[in-house]
């Protein structure tokens, strides 16, 4: 766990089964994402490169920094820009998420 002035992130592995489909086209699924909470955003799952179609994704120019996880990298689909992210090189607190990809859209599966 990090925090930072009243900011906190964790990561935790979780068990949840995510899914990603845009437009009818499974992008991603995992029963093993890394689940990230942080102080005022949504709950976020970083899924292994394993379990994600990188040959359907397309690198993108865009890069942002958070202060707190270090630079992402993007990637889209076709009318869907910056889909997808990735910390190359997160920031030590939160290791565990390197070169995972987090999507905007995901969708749990019930059990």
């Amino acid at each position: 766990m990090t925090a930072t002035r009243g900011h906190h992130i964790t990561v935790e592995p979780g068990t949840e089964h995510v899914r990603v489909v845009r437009d009818g086209l499974l992008l991603a699924e995992s029963r093993r994402p890394l689940v990230l909470r942080e102080t005022g955003c949504p709950v976020r799952y970083y899924l292994p490169p394993e379990d994600v179609r990188t040959e359907l994704l397309t690198p993108s120019d865009t890069r942002t920094h958070c202060p707190f996880k270090g630079d992402a990298s993007y990637w889209s689909l076709p009318g869907a820009a910056d889909l997808v992210w990735a910390y190359e090189e997160p920031k030590a607190e939160v290791e565990a998420i390197k070169d995972h990809f987090c999507f905007y859209d995901t969708e749990l599966v019930a059990r």
